[in-house]
């Protein structure tokens, strides 16, 4: 297929699903702030924790998915159904682990960020139920990846679609107490999140079974094979640890913010939601640049690659354009959606105008760590990531923040991401004159 109606025709729906998925954690942000403010900061400290959780599933299946595709495009069939069993055998052991994160670290985790009780309470209500289920978002985001890597994105759609939808109708009800319940607060939101995920996971194992006709399921074939899973490490772990660092740098940011207030804090998880729904759009366009990638990588159309790195180039930036646009015209309204004080209204405006001129860079980095994991390159795809989310942000966020008070923090997100942007796009560079 030509490769500019190839890359729309497999992103479309992974950005149409993906972008509701991130629009139900604005909704689940929107209900939360109006139970309380605390509640919204309490949600806001789990991000870090939530996005681990993401980063796990999304590895592995980045992992498998540039594996798998380039075994497509090498017509090894065998090869491809262990790729696809191997997978699922690490998500089981991924999820081992959080269970018992959820089971025993939820409470020190917050004790280290807030001393504030109630935000205590109300956050390990939250995490806890997140992370001892969080088997539902592990193996929901690895089927998709199976999926993705033969091209049937609109399956993906249809799961994450189902999943958003259901959370989105169990919020109210589950937060407030509608329908003769009692009113569960975040532990509330916290249910709502898992069951979506649960059935989302559920109907993707479906499609996969029913629908996935150059992917063999067996039972009998989920057997540990090394070369298989260091091949899915490879290039997963890479994507874990660029995933992971955003935490960090939540972790981090949040631990600036609280220094000033907890409400430049509940700001910043308002912002952050935000800013996930509009790079979200530009995380589905890459990951099916990777499957595009990796495919004609086995297929050694080189060609190919360049010109579908540079559409992906064009239509990530126009995506971050979108979203600077939405957020330089409606800050106001965009707070007020938050339930928010006239303190934080205020706060936010200044943060939604500041940060958001970051997108553009934002979304065109996203983009060259796709195309280097496409072209099974992690390593330098995970550095990337360090250095827009951590090393360069978090020092420059302390040091302006001391300088400029909380609005240096945000300052310090558009100068990073300019400055990565410019390394990152000469790397690329230098990569695709090897072919």
């Amino acid at each position: 297929m030509p490769i500019n109606k190839l890359l729309l025709t497999m992103a479309a729906p992974m950005i149409l699903s993906m972008m509701i998925g991130a629009l139900y954690n604005i909704v689940d942000s929107i209900f939360v702030s109006n139970y309380s403010e605390n509640a919204l900061t309490a949600v806001s400290l789990a991000f870090p924790i939530q996005n681990i959780i993401v980063a796990l599933g999304t590895g592995v299946g980045v992992g498998v998915n540039a594996l798998l595709s380039r075994l497509l495009g090498e017509k090894k069939q065998e090869e491809v159904n262990k790729t696809a069993h191997n997978g699922l055998i690490i998500s089981f052991i991924v999820y081992l682990f959080l269970l018992l994160f959820g089971l025993l670290g939820v409470k020190g985790f917050y004790g280290i960020q807030t001393t504030n009780k109630d935000i205590c309470n109300m956050g390990i209500s939250y995490l806890s139920i997140v992370s001892i289920f969080s088997f539902g978002q592990i193996f929901q985001l690895v089927m998709e990846k199976l999926l993705q890597s033969t091209g049937r994105t609109t399956y993906t759609m249809i799961t994450q679609l189902t999943g958003a939808i259901i959370n989105i109708i169990l919020d109210p009800i589950l937060i407030f107490g509608y329908f003769g319940l009692p009113s569960f607060g975040t532990a509330g939101a916290a249910i709502a999140t898992v069951v979506g995920q649960i059935i989302a996971m559920l109907l993707g194992l479906i499609f996969n079974l029913k629908c996935n006709k150059e992917i063999q399921f067996s039972i009998h074939e989920l057997k540990y094979d090394s070369y298989y899973i260091s091949n899915i490490c490879y290039v997963g772990v890479p994507a874990v640890i660029t995933m992971f660092i955003s935490s960090i740098m939540s972790f981090g940011i949040n631990k600036i913010l609280l220094s000033f207030s907890t409400t430049a804090t509940a700001v910043f998880g308002a912002y952050f939601k935000l800013y996930t729904f509009v790079s979200m759009a530009a995380f589905c366009l890459n990951n099916a640049l990777i499957s595009i990638v990796a495919y004609n990588l086995g297929t050694m159309q080189y060609d190919r690659i360049k010109y579908s790195i540079k559409l992906s180039g064009i239509y990530s930036a126009i995506i971050g354009l979108i979203g600077l646009v939405i957020l330089q015209l409606f800050p106001n309204q965009i707070m007020q959606a938050f339930n928010a004080s006239s303190t934080m209204t205020s706060m936010g405006i200044t943060a939604l105008r500041i940060t958001s001129t970051s997108f553009i860079f934002a979304c065109v980095s996203i983009m060259v760590c796709y195309a280097l994991q496409g072209l099974s390159i992690g390593i330098p795809s995970m550095i990337i990531s360090a250095l827009r989310q951590v090393i360069i942000l978090l020092p420059l966020a302390y040091l302006l923040g001391r300088i400029f008070n909380v609005t240096g923090v945000w300052l310090a997100f558009p100068i990073t991401e300019i400055i990565v942007t410019i390394i990152s796009c000469i790397y690329l560079r230098k990569i695709l004159k090897r072919f």
